[in-house]
């Protein structure tokens, strides 16, 4: 199952970098491994009886890993082309349902949106063509090879249209969410159009084998629901947060550093946190920013430690104490907005920063928190 996917935390083993893009085998991946063998061995035992059990199961090894080099190229085949698009693409990981290809920025238009999803599968069905040919015209000896060529065209073949079907993680969901997209202007609408695609093609999956089961006037067998439950949660999670990512864009328009930020005044490091809250109230401003003598921007009194700070200990306590000095980053432009600001605060987390005019002037406070209000509920 292939996959593109925002950033994301894992762990794994870095196994090169073609086209210079990292790529990284997760360890779910040994458990796949081993699943595949135990599965095929017995079949390879069957088509080549004159083998021993040690070898049949060396050779559904082999088949193993030669399935996940048929993802990796796959997943190559839509970060090469991002990548000649200008997208950033972060590495590619292998895991326990296929291969995630981690392009950082979405394609600027529907039709690169469309050519980067297709890449794969006509990457996978392409292999899929050529290993048929291979078998039917080349190799047909019944022996390893023929055996590993026929299992591998057969996998990337169900690979590759496994993919096309029209909902979000999936490939054909990238491709109906650029379809829609073309259609009404909006990406957005893409989205959720192609993350219910998602939803019900995970609903389809489980339902299948049960109603299958059903019609044929037989028990449902516990063990033919594990796979497609499987796959149907991988769907339905991918999609739903798909859903949840739209939701989230939809509201970036209202990101607006100005609208967002809170009045802030100047004061010296040595005045004590009592007056300055008091000229804080008399200006309505809800923000501190400890200034040198020059009116150079030091530090950012903190909220937290302010409110930590006793009433009757403020007297005696100086701002400069209960303030985070401005790190690499923590200064932002006033006119930042929807995911320019994001990236930007992203880039450098904080709980504060300091909003400057392009001259250099304070504009104000923008509160991290204040920012996470605009997504609340999503």
């Amino acid at each position: 199952m292939s996959e593109q996917s925002p950033r994301q935390e894992f762990s794994g083993l870095r196994m090169g970098k073609p086209f210079g893009i990292p790529v990284y085998v997760s360890w779910t991946w040994f458990i796949v491994a081993a699943f595949i063998t135990m599965m095929f061995g017995p079949q390879v035992r069957q088509m080549l009886p004159e083998l021993d059990s040690a070898v049949a199961y060396a050779v559904a090894f082999v088949f193993a890993v030669l399935l996940y080099v048929s993802v990796l190229l796959h997943e190559l085949a839509h970060s090469v082309l991002a990548k000649a698009y200008g997208l950033p693409v972060r590495r590619i990981t292998l895991y326990l349902l296929g291969g995630v290809s981690e392009i950082e920025k979405e394609p600027p238009t529907p039709g690169k949106e469309f050519m980067v999803a297709a890449a794969g599968p006509v990457l996978s069905l392409g292999l899929g063509g050529l290993g048929l040919a291979a078998d039917v015209y080349l190799i047909n000896d019944g022996g390893i090879p023929e055996v590993l060529i026929w299992q591998l065209w057969v996998a990337n073949l169900i690979v590759g249209v496994f993919n096309l079907l029209p909902g979000l993680p999936l490939d054909g969901g990238r491709m109906l969410r650029a379809g829609v997209w073309k259609l009404t202007k909006n990406p957005g609408s893409g989205t959720v159009v192609a993350a219910w695609g998602g939803r019900a093609l995970a609903v389809f999956l489980v339902a299948m084998p049960i109603a299958t089961a059903f019609s044929g006037g037989r028990e449902l067998d516990i063990a033919d629901l594990v796979w497609p439950l499987v796959l149907a949660s991988f769907i339905w999670m991918g999609a739903s947060q798909s859903l949840r990512v739209a939701k989230i864009r939809a509201r970036m328009p209202q990101v607006n550093a100005r609208s967002l930020a809170r009045r802030a005044i100047p004061v010296t490091s040595e005045t004590p946190l009592s007056e300055a809250l008091r000229q804080a109230t008399e200006s309505r401003a809800g923000a501190l920013v400890v200034v040198d003598h020059d009116g150079k921007p030091l530090a950012i009194v903190s909220e937290p430690a302010v409110e930590a700070t006793p009433q009757h200990r403020r007297p005696w306590v100086n701002v400069a104490s209960v303030a985070k000095s401005l790190g690499p980053g923590m200064v932002l432009a006033a006119d930042l907005t929807g995911e320019a600001l994001i990236e930007a605060m992203r880039e450098a987390p904080g709980s504060e920063y300091l909003l400057v005019e392009h001259g250099g002037q304070i504009y104000g406070v923008l509160s991290t928190a204040d920012v996470n209000r605009v997504f609340s509920g999503v």
